[in-house]
């Protein structure tokens, strides 16, 4: 990869040497590097030609498509920022992004039409099969290059946070937070899962919306590989894309994986074309894992980071999920080439190895800002560059990163600090718990109640004491939960987090 690449120019890298290899395929057809590259083009011009300037915002609601990386590199073609809208959101929080961004256009995807009417009025380009279509409105466009030359350090992404813990903030990346990381790596500095060719074919199917949809598939773009677009993530549909195109590289998340080693197919298809999963966003439970590895049997790799890092910033390794190498598994890995760590207590002095704080990174990854919000930047990015993750977690001897929790979800029951993460990875493994969220609880005696929300494998393992009694042989007492509350199922955003903030309010004591 070409050191100061943009976002604009990831096709047309590719066009003299493979243009006309498939660079997308999806439920429109398939784009060679070429078509794609004149396609950015085309709107590139469509968008100068409406009046949009450098540093405006281009909106985008739908799922995942070709359109959508077409309309993303070419409004980076003309120096625009892309922020693409999380069709899962309702009208008034689709508004609320729409007005915090002021995007100059938005594109709204065909079937989110009345979402888009119902905004404050501005261009809307439908993406549907009509006369005022996406694509008819491109073709109506020129196809030269606009050749807008963008620094590394102008800003090229726009995505939301998931506003699991407030009001969605608009994550503002530059070029640079893009490609950096992997500009800067050698080969012999580059770790052998991160390596990209283009022989390779991946799957992009997390939300455009999120840092592990867009992100992945800029990955695959900049690599001159070719990626499958999925237009959600139906785990059923993902298995059968895997076959039908050999896919061999894939981001999931681990209930994703659940349900397709799940599929009936899973135990007799061959897997030999898959190199390696990567997951994240939420714990992999042991047994899982064992069994994803078993059917398969390619390598695994757990990713660490958030929108404010780009995405990875710490990775496990398929070597280190064995295991014989012990503590690791608990681990999320250790950090890519360029990137810093360090662990700080609550007053920001460095804590020692093994010691639990705050997770601060600092790399040519992070994020310029938080788009209108000088003061929220502040407190999360300083003035030497390290970016406060609001993570717990502490650093081994080795360098391997241990996740704690959220520094928000911490809990004090009785002066003492529970992390949930703990606790959760006590009870995943106890035969009856098929999945599991700690939260605190408000309580008069304690302040807060570690409280375990449980979805139980089947009825007759509805059974809170043994659930107890498990956890108490495996953590200190104060840590163990000492209230079970059965659900059906966990509520999760589309990256796979929980929103404990949710479960908190449904189980927050009633006055």
């Amino acid at each position: 990869m070409q050191a100061g690449i943009t976002l604009g120019n990831i096709a047309r890298q590719h066009v003299a040497e493979r243009g006309a290899k498939i660079a997308l395929r999806g439920a429109g057809g398939a784009l060679s590097f070429g078509e794609l590259e004149r396609h950015a083009c085309q709107v590139a011009n469509g968008l100068i030609s409406a009046g949009v300037l450098p540093g405006d915002r281009v909106a985008y609601l739908g799922k995942n498509s070709l359109h959508y990386f077409e309309a993303l590199l070419g409004a980076a073609k003309t120096g625009a920022v892309m922020a693409p809208i999380n069709w899962r959101l309702a009208a008034p929080e689709v508004a609320d992004l729409i007005e915090d961004c002021q995007p100059k256009w938005l594109l709204a995807e065909h079937g989110f039409e009345a979402t888009a009417t119902q905004i404050a009025p501005r261009i809307v380009r439908l993406d549907n099969a009509g006369r005022d279509g996406f694509a008819a409105w491109r073709d109506a466009q020129v196809a030269s290059n606009p050749h807008h030359q963008a620094a590394v350090t102008d800003a090229a992404l726009q995505l939301y946070t998931s506003g699991t813990t407030g009001r969605p903030k608009g994550v503002v990346l530059t070029h640079q937070s893009l490609f950096g990381l992997r500009a800067g790596m050698t080969p012999d500095t580059m770790p052998p899962w991160y390596t990209w060719s283009s022989e390779d074919i991946s799957l992009i199917a997390m939300p455009a919306a999120h840092i592990s949809g867009t992100g992945w598939g800029i990955w695959s773009l900049m690599s001159g590989a070719t990626g499958v677009v999925s237009a959600d993530f139906d785990p059923h549909a993902v298995f059968e894309l895997m076959v039908e195109h050999r896919i061999n590289k894939i981001m999931m998340v681990p209930t994703a994986i659940q349900i397709a080693i799940r599929h009936p197919q899973a135990r007799t298809s061959d897997f030999s074309f898959l190199r390696h999963i990567c997951y994240g966003g939420a714990p992999m439970p042991a047994a899982l894992l064992d069994e994803a590895m078993q059917v398969f049997g390619c390598g695994f790799v757990q990713m660490y980071g958030m929108t404010e890092t780009s995405g990875t910033i710490v990775a496990l390794p398929p070597e280190d999920h064995d295991p014989a190498r012990g503590a690791r598994l608990n681990s999320v890995g250790v950090p890519l080439p360029g990137v810093a760590l360090k662990i700080c207590d609550a007053q920001g002095r460095p804590c020692k190895s093994g010691e639990t704080g705050e997770i601060l990174t600092r790399s040519i990854a992070n994020m310029s800002g938080y788009f209108g919000r000088p003061e929220e930047t502040a407190k999360t990015l300083d003035a030497q560059g390290w970016l406060r993750t609001g993570d717990a977690g502490f650093i081994d001897q080795d360098g391997y990163l241990f996740l704690r929790d959220r520094v928000k979800d911490m809990i004090i029951t009785g002066g003492e600090n529970v992390y949930p993460a703990e606790v959760e990875n006590a009870i995943r493994s106890h035969p009856g718990v098929f999945d599991v969220a700690v939260i605190g609880v408000s309580d008069a005696t304690w302040g807060e109640v570690v409280t375990a929300v449980v979805v139980p494998r089947s009825e007759e393992d509805r059974q809170a004491q043994s659930i107890i009694e498990f956890a108490r042989t495996r953590i200190a007492r104060y840590k163990c939960p000492k209230r079970i509350e059965f659900v059906a199922a966990l509520p999760r955003n589309a990256a796979g987090k929980i929103l404990r903030r949710e479960l908190r309010e449904s189980f927050r004591p009633k006055s």
